[in-house]
């Protein structure tokens, strides 16, 4: 199976994105049949209007905020349209990978705020809300501060457009890697309506309807909602329950009022509304790393002595977890903005302003398992809110006889997040940490098997193996080891009734102390203010020879005020205590003294030039070529995680009370420089693109199986003689310069093709090498944490060196009334990647290939259609991401070969992309 769906793949081998849509006139019914599925088109639609044709069947784009013909615009930029989507089964931003071979979009422990895109294989991982993304999502102009936003149903839409480098002197917003612009339809001054139902396996359910219409001689309007529901593709192996399920519906309304013929307005309002179980995750196969291979796992049988089910067979598609400790996804987003675009004659004003509200509440068994070790409860105390207010303005006219074509822009943003997080761990847990305690302390030697059961200690007890250790000598251990472990096994069985961290509490003044239940409240308040000036100026030099030179000043302020609160009296006990060597297991979340304390507040304040220059040249009517360099500009922030404030005191981790300032992390920034050609020849267009990008202080947040990390990576140029590979967190500083840390550099590839009548085959290839640099160091050259070692010189996750995508679709006209038949399929192959952030050997994912195909008849103009679908069509298993489960196990396959440790027993978790899914759609407009 998996080679016939390679030779299907290879033969289409890519689709960037479709090209040749003819345009559709947006004030005179449906829109018509188009010969292809996408168009590289435009990045933007300053006027709320769709792309038109020019005279000559060019496609006229708005790229560059202006109305061009496609292949005079010397940008990478491509668009789907609204039927290529259709065609595909395209309903939200993930989908879209599958038509654009360099993005790609994922999620992990949730969809609505874990959701990462990548394009050029840079993305920034989604689970810190503390971090924007490398690549920046706008609906309408409008900017939503998270890629997960985006992770939901789009409605109607005219077209989707994919930028791909810095963008900072055309958008609002900047970005360092790319942008994701979402257009949606707008009211038209003809009444239409369209609606649709789809139904298909998992109990599939959708329906979307839309009405659009003149209100008077100047106001259209246009109303458009839809209705999803799903069962899960994750069973309960206990239970039966579903999660990965969908339940959810958006509502847009919109308003468009042209007074004149200088002057429009467009008010859109949306609201959307999500409550999901989602996401969870089954196990890779449980099996220990040891230097001749891999063996068979201590971990597994250790947590399935204590009544844990471990489901290994990772595509079998079950799971488990806690009772009452589900999945919780709830969502609610809402929000409206205005567009005025105004035309003075000598230039044109355009203004959007908006205001965006997103909630996002959660409830996560986040041990992914059936035992209570670590939850989030779902009672409202654990979500992440954005309340963001936004205004861009712009200006542009011509100069100098038309030889210059400007543009002026001014942009702000205020953005409050509030963050709740109410982590805890479970009723298991101190059996389990127990386990975990005593398994740790006493030495191989003595216990070659894990001591397993529902009291490890107790079963130490049982065989002998304390009364041995107390006697004297015991082969393979020394005497220094026999002493260490001696001082603490009193402590451990000083209350029988309760051995182990029972036992500790008590010998620490805290009888009733517990770890079962001790958890946390953190609450953060973030305040974010930025105010931007930017210009993008077209030069004609000749009337062949172009200079865009393009400029961008961002002043972006950050405040952060937080709140931490536990109840974690066992951990706070054990600090600068004797046994304060046994706290690890009790403060994976570090305590602060007393249990609750509010740091001073910080304050990060940031400057940043960027820009563009790009040099453009017509030899001929059909060919572009032109050569650019920008640069590109990603704030920086705080990470939103206690972990990262953590210091090593007594042996032990406690959060300092004085400030926040350990938070903070970097701006990222892109130096990218492009080479390119477009020819647009008849019933053909190429365009290949070859490209370097250099990220410095590239922000990485990755999760070691405890916490997040979240750092800045540089490199230096002095070499550090295998430091920044080795075991210690201390070692790898860099005292000379330093140097990018993370460069992307690759070739792609689009070729658009009509070679008959109601045929269109596109095809596209992304070849990348994005990889970190060798000598790898933080900010200000800092060594970076061990837990990073395998970082240098690698490729990033969910970077695959070669991804190709295809579409071929064939509408033949089948009676003379206009009726056609519908043959479509689409692929997108991908190389091997890892999907762990950390490189871990353990989270590869080998190359695979997704097809989707569409068969049906539609009726003339398309104002019907009867389809069959199928996404996935052979059933393809593949990883999203791969993770380390919470303290179940430790180690890693490389920590082995490297001789950093003789056995790796980290047991992994898995986050699955959807398996096949079938269906039939009928479709109607007016």
């Amino acid at each position: 199976m998996r080679k016939s769906i390679w030779l299907l793949s290879a033969g289409l081998f890519a689709i960037s994105t479709p090209a040749f849509a003819q345009s559709t006139d947006t004030d005179q019914g449906a829109a018509q049949p188009t010969d292809g599925a996408t168009a590289e088109a435009a990045a933007v639609d300053n006027t709320a209007q769709q792309a038109p044709s020019s005279d000559n069947g060019d496609i006229v784009v708005t790229a560059t905020r202006r109305n061009e013909a496609l292949s005079d615009v010397p940008l990478a930029v491509s668009a789907v349209t609204a039927e290529s989507l259709e065609n595909s089964g395209v309903t939200d931003l993930r989908q879209l990978q599958q038509l654009s071979p360099s993005l790609q979009v994922s999620s992990t422990s949730s969809e609505a705020g874990a959701g990462v895109a990548r394009i050029r294989g840079i993305g920034t991982v989604g689970d810190n809300p503390g971090l924007e993304s490398s690549v920046a999502t706008f609906i309408d102009g409008v900017y939503r501060s998270r890629t997960g936003v985006g992770l939901s149903e789009l409605g109607q839409i005219d077209r989707v457009e994919v930028l791909r480098g810095p963008q900072g002197t055309l958008f609002g917003r900047n970005a360092s890697a790319g942008i994701i612009s979402v257009i949606t339809a707008k009211p038209r001054f003809q009444f239409g309506a369209n609606g649709q139902i789809d139904i298909g396996n998992y109990d599939f359910r959708r329906l979307e309807l839309g009405l659009t219409g003149p209100l008077s001689s100047n106001i259209a309007a246009r109303v458009d909602g839809v209705y999803v529901k799903r069962d899960g593709f994750v069973i309960n192996s206990i239970t039966g329950e579903d999660a990965n399920d969908r339940n959810r519906y958006l509502l847009r309304g919109q308003l468009l009022f042209q007074p004149s013929d200088a002057t429009s307005v467009r008010l859109i309002g949306d609201f959307a509304k999500r409550d999901e179980t989602c996401c969870a995750a089954s196990y890779l196969p449980a099996t220990d790393a040891i230097l001749s291979g891999r063996t068979t796992s201590t971990a597994k049988p250790l947590l399935q002595a204590l009544g844990a089910v471990i489901n290994d067979d990772t595509f079998a598609r079950r799971a488990t977890w806690t009772p009452g400790f589900g999945y919780q996804s709830d969502v609610r987003d809402w929000g409206g903005s205005g567009e005025i675009v105004h035309d003075f004659g000598g230039a044109e004003l355009t203004s959007i302003t908006a205001y965006r509200y997103n909630k996002y509440t959660r409830g996560t068994d986040a041990d992914y398992n059936n035992l209570d070790i670590l939850h989030r409860a779902a009672d409202g105390n654990s979500y992440n809110r954005f309340k963001t207010f936004t205004q861009e303005l712009r200006l542009q006219g011509e100069a100098f006889n038309g030889r210059l074509d400007w543009l002026v822009g001014g942009y702000y943003a205020n953005e409050k997040l509030k963050v709740s997080d109410n982590l805890s761990f479970g009723s298991d847990y101190e059996r389990f940490a127990n386990c975990l305690l005593i398994n740790g302390v006493l030495p191989t030697a003595l216990s070659p098997s894990p001591l397993v059961g529902s009291s490890c200690i107790n079963t130490a007890v049982a065989t002998g193996t304390l009364t041995a250790l107390r006697a004297g000598s015991v082969p393979g251990v020394t005497e220094a080891q026999r002493q260490q472990l001696l001082a603490v096994l009193p402590a451990l069985l000083a209350n029988p009734a309760r051995p182990g961290f029972g036992s500790i509490a008590a010998a620490l003044g805290q009888p009733t102390g517990t770890l079962n239940n001790a958890g946390l409240l953190d609450v953060y308040d973030q305040t974010s203010n930025n105010l931007a000036l930017f210009t993008h100026n077209i030069f004609d030099v000749t009337d062949r020879l172009k200079v865009t030179l393009g400029l961008r000043y961002t002043r972006e302020t950050k405040e952060l005020d937080a709140r931490f609160t536990d109840n974690n009296v066992i951990c706070r006990s054990l600090l600068g205590s004797p046994l304060a060597a046994l706290q690890q297991l009790a403060c994976f979340n570090p305590s602060v003294p007393g249990g609750n304390v509010n740091p001073a507040e910080s304050r990060k304040k940031e400057s940043e030039f960027s820009g563009t220059a790009v040099v453009s040249y017509k030899p001929t009517d059909q060919l572009l070529a032109y050569a650019s360099y920008s640069r590109g500009y990603k704030g920086g922030g705080f990470n939103l995680d206690r972990a990262g404030l953590a210091r090593q005191n007594n042996n032990g981790p406690v959060l300092p009370t004085a400030s926040l300032n350990g938070l903070q992390f970097a701006p990222e920034i892109n130096n990218a420089y492009e080479l390119g050609a477009k020819f647009n020849g008849r019933g053909i267009d190429i365009n290949v693109a070859a490209f370097l990008q250099r990220f410095e202080d590239f922000q990485l947040n990755t999760f070691d199986g405890t916490r997040f990390i979240v750092v800045n990576v540089n490199a230096c140029k002095a070499d550090l003689g295998g430091a920044d590979r080795d075991n210690s967190p201390l070692t790898g500083g860099c005292t000379g310069d330093t140097k990018p840390g993370v460069t992307s550099k690759g070739v792609e590839v689009e070729l658009f093709m009509r070679p008959v009548t109601d045929v269109a085959i596109n095809l596209g290839t992304t070849f990348v090498n994005t990889r970190y640099a060798n000598n790898l160091v933080g900010t200000d050259g800092s060594p970076l944490t061990n837990a990073l070692f395998q970082l240098p010189g690698r490729r990033l996750s969910n970077s695959s060196a070669f991804v190709g995508t295809g579409s071929m679709s064939f509408n033949p006209r089948i009676t003379d009334s206009g009726i056609r038949a519908l043959f479509y399929v689409d692929a997108r192959y991908q190389s091997k990647f890892n999907t762990g952030s950390d490189l871990d050997l353990e989270k590869l994912q080998n190359s695979y290939a997704v097809v989707n195909g569409r068969i049906g008849i539609q009726g003339p103009d398309r104002r019907w259609a009867v389809e069959l679908w199928a996404q996935n069509l052979f059933n393809e298993d593949y990883l999203q991401v791969a993770f380390d489960a919470f303290a179940q196990g430790s180690g890693t396959q490389r920590g082995v070969q490297q001789g950093f440790y003789a056995r790796s027993n980290q047991l992994f978790g898995a986050f699955l992309a959807e398996p096949r899914t079938y269906g039939l759609t009928v479709r109607t407009r007016l």
